[in-house]
Order: structure tokens, then sequence, then C-alpha cells
């Protein structure tokens, strides 16, 4: 295994050493739901190690890539509660005691995947804990008033109660963790503030090599992600609405219906595409619109990989992607007003704009990179 691993990453050799050959490994992964950016790093850490066991809170085959359906995945009891894959979120309070319930006593190397609860696991006290932080659970966090108000009235009057132990298991259970990883710089901050915990960054793996350019560009600007509040279509909605421009919009959430409503006919949604009809999107938009504070956020840089420029939020893990004046444009307040002017900026910058350099900032978040980081990080004391 250590040997594929570092033909695969480029890696000398002496960087995986005897000992490390022979430790077990257990990725621990929040729930297996749908395939995300934090589904696609699991993927990536098989790779690297491919004898590893994951663990997961709650487990849906059925929306898992090829690579995850095969994978030795074990779910613990709250995936057997009635509606488990469907109203996962409704069970987060007993997931602490689900992964404290894990028994991870064989295994030397525990890598936990953290956007929801997975960090909390016990090891044993020689093993090593490696936390791959793509946030510190927002519900519980920065985006608690957003969620709370719009809960149902039966879950909003449960959750300070709840949400108030919650977070003092969170706090309590990151001091398991040996080493956190941020996926970007904006997420170490959020590290630093909530757990009071230094990170090393290690940006998501981006197989740039899946997409291409296109010698046609089309006139629509693209938006892609979950119709929920924290993404923020509707400013999208309301700033395209008021300039006229075509947009096209790939995504399905909870704001759909009430977006398809207000949007005048220069707004196209499109509910899903598979992936070869995405990149060929990515490669023909005149530029991918972000309109939320994204964490990392991997549509930019698969945006980029296909030489096409982002007119994107200028706050959050887009800064580490997205080069201001050279691969895009930022806009500074999270209105429609102030897209409005990024996306007037943009129509002149498309004159200068040079695919090139989108492609070659994009190389950057390279898979190989990814796995080297990890690596060494990895390495036995």
């Amino acid at each position: 295994m250590p040997r594929l691993a570092a033909e695969r990453t480029g890696l000398d050799h002496s960087l995986i050493n005897g000992t490390f050959s022979e430790r077990r490994v257990a990725i621990v992964h929040y729930w297996f739901v749908a395939m995300r950016g934090g589904e696609r790093v699991v993927e990536r850490l098989l790779r690297i190690f491919p004898n590893a066991d994951i663990f997961t809170n709650v487990y849906d085959p059925h929306s898992m890539s090829a690579t995850l359906k095969k994978a030795p995945i074990k779910a613990g009891f709250v995936n057997r509660l009635p509606f488990a894959r469907r109203l996962y979120q409704y069970y987060l309070p007993l997931m602490p005691m689900a992964l404290e319930c894990l028994d991870l006593t064989a295994y030397d190397l525990v890598i936990s995947s953290e956007s929801g609860p997975a960090k909390g696991v016990i090891t044993r006290p020689d093993a090593m804990h490696l936390c791959y932080c793509h946030s510190p659970m927002r519900y519980l966090w920065d985006h608690y008033h957003q969620y709370r108000a719009e809960a149902p009235l039966l879950a909003r009057g449960a959750m300070p109660l709840i949400y108030h132990r919650l977070r003092q298991w969170d706090v309590t259970s990151s001091a398991r963790v040996d080493q956190f990883i941020a996926n970007s710089h904006f997420i170490q901050q959020r590290i630093r503030k909530v757990w009071r915990r230094e990170s090393e960054v290690i940006h998501p793996p981006v197989d740039i090599s899946l997409f291409h350019q296109s010698a046609e560009i089309d006139d629509n600007y693209l938006w892609v992600g979950q119709m929920v509040p924290y993404k923020r279509p509707d400013l999208a909605v309301e700033a395209f609405n008021a300039n006229g421009l075509p947009l096209t919009m790939v995504g399905s959430g909870s704001m759909l219906k009430k977006l398809r409503a207000i949007a005048r006919p220069n707004i196209v949604f499109i509910d899903r595409l598979d992936f070869t009809s995405l990149k060929n999107a990515y490669a023909r938009c005149k530029a991918l619109v972000i309109t939320a504070e994204e964490d990392f956020g991997i549509s930019p840089v698969e945006t980029m990989a296909s030489g096409r420029p982002v007119v994107a939020y200028g706050r959050g893990g887009v800064r580490d992607s997205v080069v201001h004046g050279q691969t895009g444009i930022f806009f500074d307040e999270q209105t429609a007003g102030s897209l409005i002017e990024a996306v007037e900026q943009m129509e002149f910058f498309l004159k200068d704009f040079d695919p090139a350099a989108a492609i070659k900032q994009a190389s950057l978040f390279e898979p190989e990179q990814f796995d080297r980081k990890i690596l060494q990080l990895a390495q036995p004391n």
C-alpha cells in the first residue's frame, strides 16, 4: 500500500517507512447522504489509504459514487433509526453518543472528516488522530440563529437547550484531536475562534484533468449549488432580475419554488446536471457566480480549470482560490447591488481575461498536492 501511494503522489519512498506500512487506518465521516465536497475528500483519502475502514453516523449507498459503494463503510446505531437517511439532521443530538460507541482500539491512525460531528471518536492513547475540517458545525455556531429562525416551530423551541449541550460536547471533543487540518485559511480562522486550536491548511483535491476549455462561449452566467438560504441564491435572482443578463441556475432545495416564482425570463433553472453536462456548463459559461460565503468552494476551481472566470462574494474560502482582477472579480457586500456592480466589472474584465491564467491557478489544487501533504502529516512520530 505505501509503495503504491508513493508512486501515485510522486512522494519519495523515504517519507513512508516500515512502521507506517503496518498501521491500521480508520476514516470517520459525519454522514454519507449525498456526493458533495466532503465525500470527494473521503474518496481521495481512500486512494491514499486503500486499506482503511470507514465509519459514519448515517449511510445511504444509493446516493454514493461507485468508489464509495465498494468501500467498507460501517454505520453506527443512528443509521438504524426510522427514516435516518432522510431525517438524519433530527438525530444530531444522538450522534455524539454514537461516535463515542465506535470501538477504534484496533486503529493506529484515525482521520476524521468534520463538518457534522465526526471528530468526537475515542481513540487509543498512542493512536494518531488527524481531523480534516471542512467547517466547524455551522448550525451550532455562526449560522445557528439563521437555522433556528428557519426551523419548524417544535424544533425551534428545542434548539436552545439541545444545541447548548452540543456546543459543550463539540468544544470538549476538539481536545481529542492531535492535529487539525483546515480546508482553507477561512476555516483555519473558524477553528481558532471556536475550538482555540491551531491547524494546517490543506486545500481539498480537485482533479482538474477532468475539465476542458471550450472554443464556444455562451452569453449566460452560471450559478451552481443548493437552493438554501446560506448559499444566497436569492441574491443572484434579484441581481439578474435587475440587470436582465442571462443566468442559468443549477441546483435544488427549499428555496427553489419561491425563486422560480419571482425570477424573470432571463433566468433559467435546472434542478440537476450530470457530470458531463456540468463540465460543459462550466466551460461555456461567461462566468460562474458565487453568492455564498464559501468554506472553500470547489466549483470556482472547476470553473477556472475550464478556462472561465468567477464573480464571487469576496469573503471565505474563495479568497484562497480566485485571484481578484486575474481569474475573477470579487464583490464586497452580500447584496444584490454589490453583485450587480461586480457583474458590470466582469463585462469589462472579460476583454482582457486570459483563460490560461485561470487554468494555471486551478492547477495549484491538483490532488497530488493534497496527497503529499496528508501523507506528511500522517507520518508516525
